[in-house]
């Protein structure tokens, strides 16, 4: 099974091709670099089912190559790399207005000090690192594909540069985009597998980050998916297997650290323990679902060991 994240690059620049070969591991990372635009163009048409992100450098001509992207309804995860002073240097030849369009308005976010584009260029899920980010760039393109599969279709910014009739993406792009999305998780998971589910996780949907109704409902939810296969953990239910599955996996996507899980089975085993003595009989029983609870654990242990980036 292919397990590789397959890599598309462009940009005119040898030491970005360079720093890639050497930031990118070659047994994670399958990764392809073009110079030419229309080798590139050709590559990802017929390429685009199997990419999964691809690596551009911010140049004056860039803009316009995204153009051409969505005029083939061509959308994937993107990360726009900014090579700063040495890119400027390449580019002294191009006009004033094409460097301001591309060469973007950026800061450092005070918060995480993470590089940010004041402009769209290919689409807004896309992420912008600097130069100096590069030896991060795997985590960068862990980012672009969660932030691709995560958010909703809104319009392009076009490139003004364009004439008027074609100063819009075609419209197939807009409903394009939902099945890219779902067929990139899909890729993910089977190729990927646990890998996958990871770049499914929305932040807004960790527990810690949701409003306390709502916090405490999924919660509530949870602690009942639970008792119901503490309850039929010794049975022969034949869905029981998937309903553990299905119940880490919720766990995992919001986020859920093992010690919360810890708290659920206690909670649990405390309320039979009370409904078992007022029936005057011996707890001793309950010492059995330690075995549940090793099960549950050991399930959402290995989705986290396996789907966390190396370099995360």
């Amino acid at each position: 099974m292919q397990n590789k994240l397959s890599i598309c690059t462009f940009g005119p620049s040898d030491i970005l091709a360079q720093s890639l070969t050497q930031f990118l591991e070659s047994d994670r990372y399958a990764l392809t670099y073009f110079q030419g635009t229309d080798e590139f163009l050709a590559f990802v048409e017929r390429e685009k089912q199997q990419l999964d992100c691809l690596i551009l450098q911010a140049h004056p001509k860039l803009k316009g190559l995204a153009y051409l992207l969505h005029q083939k309804s061509t959308l994937l995860p993107a990360v726009i790399v900014h090579l700063g002073s040495h890119q400027a240097s390449e580019s002294a030849e191009a006009p004033a207005s094409d460097l301001n369009d591309i060469l973007l308005t950026s800061v450092k976010s005070p918060e995480n000090g993470e590089f940010v584009s004041s402009k769209v260029v290919y689409h807004t899920a896309e992420s912008h690192i600097s130069v100096s980010q590069l030896p991060h760039i795997g985590r960068s393109v862990e980012k672009a594909i969660t932030q691709f599969i995560n958010f909703s279709p809104v319009s392009w910014e076009t490139d003004r540069s364009q004439p008027t009739p074609n100063s819009s993406p075609d419209t197939s792009t807009q409903h394009f985009l939902g099945p890219q999305q779902r067929m990139l998780a899909e890729k993910l998971r089977e190729r990927l597998g646990y890998l996958g589910v990871y770049y499914k996780r929305n932040p807004k949907r960790f527990l810690r980050n949701l409003p306390p109704a709502e916090r405490q409902h999924f919660l509530d939810e949870l602690q009942a998916e639970y008792r119901d296969i503490v309850l039929n953990y010794f049975s022969a239910d034949g869905s029981l297997n998937q309903r553990i599955d299905e119940m880490v996996s919720t766990a995992f996507l919001a986020d859920i650290s093992v010690t919360q899980i810890v708290e659920i089975h206690m909670d649990l085993m405390d309320d039979f323990s009370k409904q078992l003595k007022l029936e005057g009989r011996s707890e001793e029983i309950l010492l059995d679902y330690r075995l549940t609870l090793i099960d549950i654990i050991a399930h959402l242990c290995e989705m986290y060991r396996r789907s966390i980036p190396r370099d995360a």
